[in-house]
């Protein structure tokens, strides 16, 4: 603390969220491998500061106050053993200090530390994923302290946050004579590589060198007398300070790369991918788009915070535009600087503007690319890209009706073919196995893996050897809504009547399926009389080869799959009756016919009910169930 921030009144002491508490335990420990990234996530927090400052002085440009040199200056004392990361950007009010260092403030919080093990590996990974941010000074700091006054605000209403990282920290009203934050770490013992001006600026050079701000230090000469470095009263930048994303992309290294999606992202982990690129012509504009390895919590959040960050010819503009690119695409990170928008730009204008439109239809279409070329030449990188964002991928297809061929190229599937679970099976390698004379894809859905790969639909087509695509994720019925075929081969539920696979049957199939259906005429009349207006229809199919019967619904009305995630989601679905097919050839058939009129009802409903449960359906009355099938086992024993 310099001789003009002092302290004007007595602290007051705070509690840390529960949520702090417990990252800070996981940070100090998971993290320590890699201890050096503190420095790295306190310089692009200082970073953001001044990106801040600068986008919220487009309109109130008395808040730089005569300072327009936007920095960070990064020092170091070895007899306090402190290290202090500074910067003259947007500042922070006691409230903001309280809310922003005090809290977790974000969604994804609590699926975050659901899913933590214990394994110290396992977890760094998953802190990643979080964010790491501000808490990594804990990492080697036994104490931090940060002082703060918010641009635009008097020198008396500056603020000190302190804290051990233990259960609370402590807030102060000072002075301080300048805007903008310092951040003071008091290292833990043993941390003594940390107070070198040689290794610091390795780090900084390192993890920061992308950052577009001067990152200052001061210089240091040797002094022969002391044997060791002596600090100048002189700063020297000590990064290149330009914007990553405005060099030659010859000049930049794929570690410069990772670096910069880190510090963009707040992520710990590598990116999986990236595409650089500069647009010109009718709008002009540069794009740094990355793809992340790991899903970020609050990826199914609706109010999650979306996009990436916006610049107008080099001035940060904000975080989040999302309107930038299409929400199927709402895991991808980067940066996007357009010379087209006015500074001043706002969230309405951004809805609104044919440039926007022109950024978004591009940017959709390079992202594409990139996944394109992870699927043809990188397959294994492709499949971690689809474990982790595949079903939003999949969204993609009602979203964007101008690039959806090409997301149904990149689509995957658990398919019959292999009998896994795994999503590994596109729509052409299904086609490229069809079977001669077969002209559609075949599909079944379910609320499962498990429960869509034991329908009884899927009898006939693995006595036959034909593949079926099994779907089970929450978005795929939603998505089939609006993709009917592929490349010309008709997308089709094996669960809907009308199955015509006469095709793919001989002479001799053909005619006897025909005398089958007559000769059980009478059986299905029974069972329409029996069941009544519980069913739209009875008839005998040649789908089935194990089961006694199934339910199926007409070709153009909701499958039972979809019926049953409206109603959990609270939605009115239209009432759409079962027709309940018949396998005539079973045993259990032959055992009703011959049952009194009396046991033929009770075995007519039960039928009903077990083909219902068998895709995954609920019985209105579950006890009644129970209770027939318990009568007719016993009766059947007598």
């Amino acid at each position: 603390m310099s001789q003009t921030d002092t302290p004007v009144s007595s602290s007051e002491t705070l509690g840390f969220q529960a949520e702090v508490k417990q990252l800070l335990h996981l940070m100090i420990h998971s993290l320590y491998s890699n201890k050096e990234i503190f420095l790295r996530e306190l310089v692009s927090n200082a970073s953001d500061a001044c990106d801040k400052l600068r986008f919220e002085a487009i309109d109130h440009p008395e808040l730089f106050q005569g300072d327009t040199d936007l920095r960070i200056r990064v020092e170091f004392d070895k007899d306090q053993r402190t290290i202090t990361i500074s910067d003259n950007g947007i500042g922070m009010t006691r409230d903001e200090a309280v809310d922003h260092l005090g809290t977790i403030a974000r969604s994804g919080t609590r699926e975050f530390f659901s899913k933590l093990t214990g394994d110290s590996q396992k977890d760094a990974q998953l802190i990643g994923q979080f964010g790491v941010g501000f808490y990594s000074a804990f990492i080697v700091a036994k104490k931090v302290s940060v002082l703060s006054r918010r641009a635009g605000v008097a020198e008396t209403e500056a603020v000190m946050w302190e804290s051990e990282g233990e259960g609370d920290f402590t807030v102060a009203p000072v002075e301080k004579a300048d805007r903008g934050t310092s951040v003071t770490l008091y290292l833990r013992d043993g941390e003594d590589e940390f107070l070198n001006g040689w290794k610091l600026r390795e780090v900084l050079r390192h993890y920061s060198d992308h950052i577009s701000l001067p990152i200052q230090m001061q210089k240091e000469e040797w002094d022969a007398e002391k044997a060791e470095q002596v600090k100048k009263n002189e700063w020297e930048t000590v990064n290149q300070a330009s914007a990553l994303w405005t060099r030659s992309k010859s000049d930049i290294t794929d570690e410069q790369y990772k670096e910069f999606y880190k510090h963009i992202a707040h992520d710990y982990d590598d990116p999986l991918a990236w595409t650089h690129n500069r647009v010109e012509g009718r709008s002009e504009y540069t794009q740094l788009l990355y793809i992340p390895k790991h899903a970020p919590m609050d990826l199914w959040d609706r109010d999650g915070r979306r996009g990436v960050k916006l610049y107008v010819k080099r001035v940060f503009i904000m975080d989040d535009a999302e309107q930038l690119l299409p929400n199927y695409l709402r895991f991808v990170r980067g940066v996007i600087d357009t010379a087209d928008l006015p500074l001043n730009v706002s969230r309405e204008i951004l809805q609104e503007s044919r440039d926007v439109r022109v950024i978004r239809e591009g940017s959709s279409k390079r992202i594409l690319s990139l996944l394109e070329d992870l699927a043809e030449n990188q397959p294994e990188q492709y499949a971690e890209f689809w474990t982790q964002f595949g079903q939003v991928l999949k969204e993609g297809a009602g979203e964007d009706a101008a690039n959806k061929d090409r997301i149904a190229k990149l689509l995957r599937f658990a398919s019959t073919h292999g009998d896994s679970a795994a999503q590994t099976v596109s729509f052409a390698d299904y086609v490229g196995r069809m079977k001669e004379g077969q002209d559609k894809i075949y599909y079944v859905s379910g609320e499962s893996y498990a429960a869509a790969s034991n329908s009884p639909h899927l009898e006939i087509f693995r006595k036959k050897g034909l593949e079926v695509l099994v779907l089970s994720d929450r978005v795929d019925e939603w998505m089939l809504s609006y993709l009917r075929d592929f490349e010309g081969k008709a997308l089709t539920s094996i669960a809907k009547g009308g199955l015509d696979l006469d095709q793919l049957a001989d002479e001799d199939e053909k005619k006897h399926q025909a005398e089958i259906a007559e000769t059980f005429k009478p059986l299905v009349e029974r069972l329409k009389t029996a069941l009544g207006e519980r069913v739209k229809e009875v008839r005998v199919t040649g789908r089935l080869v194990d089961s006694p019967a199934c339910v199926v619904v007409d070709q153009n009305e909701l499958s039972p799959h979809l019926m049953r995630m409206l109603q959990a989601a609270g939605q009115a679905a239209p009432e759409v009756k079962p027709i309940l097919e018949i396998n005539p050839e079973h045993a259990l058939i032959g055992r009703m016919q011959d049952a009194p009129e009396a046991d033929f009802n009770e075995w007519a409903l039960l039928l009903l009910d077990q083909a219902m449960l068998a895709e995954g359906g609920n019985l209105a009355d579950p006890a009644a169930f129970v209770k027939r099938l318990n009568r007719l086992l016993l009766n059947a024993g007598a």
